[in-house]
């Protein structure tokens, strides 16, 4: 790593952080466990993982910049621990193309919340962009509509505007650090899970399934995307994660033959095509 280049060391953990998301929403669809023990487990287990790592390199200054954070904190526990449960709640509501279709949708929610709150106001490219990609989410909603599919894609639509609404309180806050927050926003996830939780026995297949991927999918990729955007743009951050709105519904459709439907797959090459485009052009330009 010591001879690579800013841009290659922020590049190499977007790709690896991605490639390990990537199967998350498989190993969702594979596991036996109730909808609440997953929220828990992916809440406890990262929790614990990262925040054990959090306390080796920072020590006792991980607390110092956790009340330091402020109400972007707290704004930022909320979101994050939003998104990390209407994520779930999607994936087993509706197809997980759907979820990860409208997961994509995130950078443009943000470019809106960022010209309403940040007086930021989007250019024409960003304002064409936008306009397209609500199409195309509407074009999917009145599919899910008629399969029945609709709760599970406004789970997913929450997610994406949860994700939005973070990476804007990430940008008023340059100054402040909201790693420590995002940890603490894992054990509100685990907290809140265990009103609802039926059962904390893992059986089976689910014995590795379940700490797999907190660990691979949710621990790891956690820790790589926080580092990436000290190396590199987060709207390069941003664009790896295109690859998992391709890649992820491939994983179910090849191991567990889950297939989305013709207007998923149409709506979601609109939209992903539109964020693409979009973000080539904004890169190019900086």
């Amino acid at each position: 790593m010591k001879n690579l280049t800013d841009q290659q060391k922020g590049s190499l953990m977007a790709f690896i952080a991605v490639m390990f998301i990537t199967p998350d929403s498989l190993f969702i669809r594979l596991s036996n466990v109730d909808t609440w023990g997953l929220v828990f487990y992916r809440g406890i287990i990262p929790f614990f993982t990262v925040f054990l790592g959090m306390l080796i390199i920072y020590k006792l200054s991980f607390f110092k910049i956790l009340f330091n954070s402020g109400y972007h904190g707290i704004i930022y526990v909320v979101t994050f621990s939003l998104t990390n449960i209407t994520f779930v709640l999607s994936i087993q509501n509706t197809n997980v193309a759907n979820t990860l279709v409208m997961i994509a949708t995130a950078p443009m929610l943000s470019a809106i919340l960022g010209a309403i709150f940040l007086r930021e106001p989007p250019d024409k490219k960003t304002l064409i962009s936008i306009i397209v990609t609500f199409l195309a989410i509407i074009y999917i909603f009145y599919d899910s509509l008629k399969l029945g599919n609709f709760y599970g894609d406004i789970l997913g639509f929450i997610t994406a505007l949860g994700l939005a609404v973070g990476a804007v309180t990430i940008r008023s806050a340059k100054t402040k650090n909201l790693v420590p927050a995002a940890v603490v926003g894992k054990l509100f996830v685990a907290t809140f899970a265990l009103f609802f939780i039926e059962s904390f026995v893992l059986k089976d297949k689910d014995l590795l399934i379940i700490p797999l991927m907190c660990i691979l999918c949710v621990a790891i990729p956690f820790v790589l995307v926080t580092i990436a955007p000290r190396f590199i743009p987060a709207a390069e951050v941003n664009l790896f994660f295109l690859l998992e709105t391709i890649i992820g519904p491939i994983w179910v459709w090849l191991i567990i033959k889950e297939q989305p439907s013709i207007e998923t797959l149409q709506g979601g090459i609109v939209i992903i095509l539109t964020i693409a485009i979009h973000s080539f052009f904004k890169l190019k330009k900086t």
